[in-house]
């Protein structure tokens, strides 16, 4: 049935049963989408250039569809309505790998287009430089919009790319690092497989890299390609500053997951062929060395050059990873059991209590066997048990505490990223 016939028989459903409050009430409502509808229709419509920004035209979709951010933010229905619409629609192209392979060949035109050479940074972030690692695989064009939400030139930034990854994603991460001094790629990189060892190297392989810099860094973090910065890097040197060396991590009892070092994994079914994952044997490991207690955790950190500089050259750190090796996804209990080491950097006592992904303010994830018990719903879509975050949830986001979200997806939901960069940028109340 179409449009038309739904609503004025609904009307006259309504009429029959004389209720003329909830007439009115389904009427100002039929008229309001209509009105959303006919804005979004006419501004698709539009060849607009003042909508898309940068070398590679990215649709601003917010001021295409005349969407304000702080209107999402307060969660008005009207406004978060209109990011249904667009997000229903797929109103968001991408740009392609190549296009960023192309848009890096002029590398000083891409610096002002995309507006890296407009970054400074105030004396007090200067004095407070960061590094980064950043173990990416796809989607050049999300990189590209996260490595210039947590740009500064005076931070150092690493990209590690899977050895897997596509020619073109590849070219793409080393144009990025040809044209901004500070960002390099990995001297070492690994074909990642999920859950195995070559993950938690692609971090480690970083992490060497950046304490060579000449850049003398107090903190470093790790991201993936679909993290997100909820602060700038002001605020967030600021909350960096009040650890006073101490280091942002989960780290908690290990429960169940004691079965992921309790046996030997191995990778390959024969000398060629890889398993999906590690697979279990039935032959048992030692205990590891050095009487190290474990704990588990997440793979993303928060750490100080002091304890980066520990697990570099400490030998316990060294043999702790080479019996890591035939475990079950060891960077998810390799960090969390070496900041409970005695004697570490900014070290956490054994005897402490968890420090959860919810305490831990490196990186906000919402969980989907845990929503409306620890937080409400996710607003986007689901992949794998994790939300991909959608508008409604921006608000949510910014106030949690923690410093970066994950997961961000523009094919998701392309507004949730354009008003987080709003946010970092201080055009908040502008959709310009």
């Amino acid at each position: 049935m179409h449009f038309p016939a739904i609503f004025f028989n609904k009307m006259r459903r309504l009429w029959l049963h004389h209720n003329p409050k909830d007439i009115i009430i389904f009427f100002i409502t039929m008229i309001a989408l209509i009105y959303i509808s006919g804005i979004i229709f006419l501004r698709v419509s539009e060849d607009d250039y003042h909508g898309t920004t940068g070398l590679f035209k990215r649709p601003r979709l917010t001021v295409k569809y005349g969407i304000s951010c702080s209107a999402i933010y307060n969660l008005e229905p009207f406004e978060l309505g209109k990011s249904l619409i667009v997000r229903k629609n797929k109103s968001y192209v991408g740009t392609s790998d190549m296009n960023i392979v192309n848009g890096t060949t002029d590398c000083k035109r891409f610096v002002v287009s995309e507006s890296f050479d407009a970054i400074r940074g105030s004396e007090f972030e200067h004095e407070f430089p960061l590094a980064y690692s950043l173990v990416v695989h796809k989607n050049a064009d999300l990189v590209e919009r996260l490595l210039r939400a947590i740009y500064m030139p005076h931070n150092v930034y690493c990209i590690h790319y899977d050895m897997k990854s596509s020619d073109d994603f590849k070219s793409a991460m080393q144009g990025l690092a040809r044209c901004l001094p500070n960002v390099f790629i990995a001297s070492r990189l690994e074909w990642v497989q999920y859950a195995g060892i070559s993950r938690l190297k692609a971090d480690l392989n970083c992490l060497y890299d950046l304490l060579e810099s000449e850049v003398k860094w107090k903190y470093v973090i790790n991201l993936c390609g679909q993290d997100f910065p909820l602060r700038t890097n002001a605020e967030l040197v600021s909350e960096l500053k009040m650890l006073k060396g101490r280091n942002m991590l989960e780290t908690r009892q290990p429960g169940m997951k004691i079965r992921r070092w309790s046996f030997h994994y191995v990778l390959k079914k024969n000398k060629s062929e890889y398993f999906k994952s590690p697979h279990r044997t039935f032959k048992k490991k030692p205990p590891p060395p050095h009487n190290i207690e474990m704990f588990v955790g997440s793979a993303y950190f928060t750490l100080s050059r002091e304890f980066a500089l520990f697990v570099q050259w400490s030998p316990l750190a060294r043999d702790f990873l080479v019996w890591c090796e035939d475990t079950y996804s060891p960077d998810e209990h390799f960090w969390a059991t070496l900041v409970r080491v005695p004697g570490a950097p900014g070290e956490v006592m054994r005897s402490d209590p968890d420090i959860t992904e919810q305490t831990s303010k490196t990186r906000l994830v919402k969980w989907l066997a845990l929503e409306d018990i620890l937080y409400p719903p996710c607003t986007g879509k689901h992949i794998r048990a994790v939300c991909v975050y959608g508008a409604a949830e921006l608000r949510w986001l910014l106030n949690y505490g923690h410093w970066f979200a994950n997961k961000v997806d523009s094919n998701t939901d392309p507004i949730l990223i354009e008003c987080l960069e709003e946010r970092l940028l201080g055009k908040w109340g502008s959709s310009k």
